[in-house]
């Protein structure tokens, strides 16, 4: 896990053992978390209370994160048409975990959210050492980010499986939407980590998301080691989740 060439809390370079764990292949969509809200009458996801990140901001940063969000509200309990296959959005931690649990029922079996280490040992696609899921090189025919700032405005969320998988098989490990971890956010966390099956520090601040989205317009967001923290009830139109159960 980590990295050299990324930020201070990517550092040091450690290794980890995880037990084997099944994954999602690509992120919960708007279709799957349609039938948990259909099921359980949960709230749909919607621009309502504003997280911090976006009240610290100002009345701008408040009034440009409502526009933004329109396009990924939806309306009387349905997800926008024209989204059912794109990447759910506008969740919140607590959204994710909610699912998590409605699942759990639905396979009797464990779902969950996976944990840091899980999340990277899956982003990394069997690679060692290398900054992408693919490996070395960044472009827009490999994953869904903001490679041209000016254009956010007509930029946006992409199908699942329009870039290739990686080696492991998994789609938009990098790019599309940042994804929920399970892990409480600490910078120093890495030097004192357990080696088998870490799963974070017991509390804390801030949380975490991985994976870069399509918002995220420097590269380095969207390698397998960034670690991107949030306070606990973030949530926006480019962060949704995946999920990882045990393996039978």
């Amino acid at each position: 896990m980590g990295s050299e060439d990324g930020a201070a809390d990517e550092r040091p370079i450690h290794s980890v053992h995880v037990d084997a764990f099944a994954i999602g292949v690509q992120p919960i969509t708007n279709a799957e978390y349609a039938r948990f809200v259909r099921e359980t009458g949960y709230r749909p996801p919607a621009v309502d209370d504003l997280p911090l990140v976006v009240r610290a901001g100002g009345p701008d940063r408040e009034q440009q994160f409502r526009a933004a969000g329109v396009a990924y509200t939806w309306t009387n309990a349905q997800p926008p048409a024209n989204r059912l296959n794109h990447p759910v959005t506008l969740v919140r931690l607590e959204d994710a975990n909610a699912y998590c649990r409605w699942l759990s029922q639905v396979l009797g079996r464990a779902a969950r959210l996976p944990t840091e280490a899980e999340w990277e040992k899956a982003a990394r696609g069997g690679l060692d050492q290398q900054p992408f899921p693919w490996g070395q090189g960044l472009d827009r025919d490999r994953a869904n980010y903001l490679n041209d700032p000016s254009l956010r405005n007509d930029h946006g969320t992409s199908a699942c499986r329009t870039y290739a998988a990686n080696g492991y098989g998994l789609f938009d490990m990098a790019g599309n939407v940042w994804e929920w971890v399970s892990d409480w956010y600490d910078p120093d966390y890495y030097s004192r980590s357990p080696q088998a099956n870490p799963t974070g520090p017991p509390d804390g601040q801030l949380r975490i998301v991985r994976g870069g989205g399509w918002l995220a317009a420097d590269t380095a967001m969207l390698t397998c080691s960034h670690r991107h923290r949030v306070p606990p009830d973030t949530y926006s139109y480019g962060i949704g989740f995946r999920i990882v159960s045990s393996v039978e």
